[in-house]
């Protein structure tokens, strides 16, 4: 049984639960739904489009996604059936990992079934923005993060320049107006 109680910050690169493989949500409650709320205002209040329960330091399946001209979005137990052959590099960022940004090769396409708050299944085919943002929280749930498509020469550059920017204290990402996932 998961208890869906949402940490009030969001966990940040280190934290042994952004590398966990999560476990499925059995049951739709309050308590979830109520979770779901708080990680909404997490996300807003970060200046995200993407929150995943392992960033909120929870171990289960699910994330909620607010792409530019897009609406909030919950996927519940999600799995990714399908992606373009077509893929497009865009810089990403991420909320667990403040100030690190590069760029990072992904399908253009994305093809999702989930669940939604209604405990309602759903299938969506995501092209753009709204696709990335759906492959980077999907990672997350397997714990997978976005430095991980780097090659090793730009990931160890981006590992050193998070530890010191973590030897300094810093929780955010700095003033960088760009929406992260």
């Amino acid at each position: 049984m998961v208890y869906y109680t949402c940490m009030k910050h969001i966990e940040i690169y280190g934290s042994e639960i952004l590398r966990a493989d999560n476990i499925a949500v059995a049951e739709i409650d309050d308590d979830l739904l109520e979770t779901i709320n708080e990680m909404v205002r997490m996300m807003h209040h970060s200046n995200g489009i993407g929150l995943a329960a392992p960033q909120a330091g929870i171990n289960a399946q699910f994330f909620i996604t607010d792409a530019p001209d897009d609406e909030i979005r919950v996927f519940i137990n999600p799995k990714i059936i399908s992606t373009s052959v077509e893929e497009v590099e865009m810089e990403e960022g991420c909320l667990s990992i403040p100030g690190i940004y590069a760029e990072v090769k992904r399908p253009r396409k994305v093809v999702v079934e989930a669940i939604d708050p209604q405990g309602k299944g759903f299938r969506i085919k995501a092209d753009g923005m709204l696709a990335r943002v759906i492959q980077h929280e999907y990672d997350h749930l397997k714990g997978v993060l976005f430095t991980d498509y780097l090659d090793e020469k730009i990931q160890k550059k981006a590992d050193k320049k998070f530890l010191k920017k973590k030897k300094t204290g810093k929780r955010s990402g700095g003033s960088r107006k760009e929406p992260l996932l």
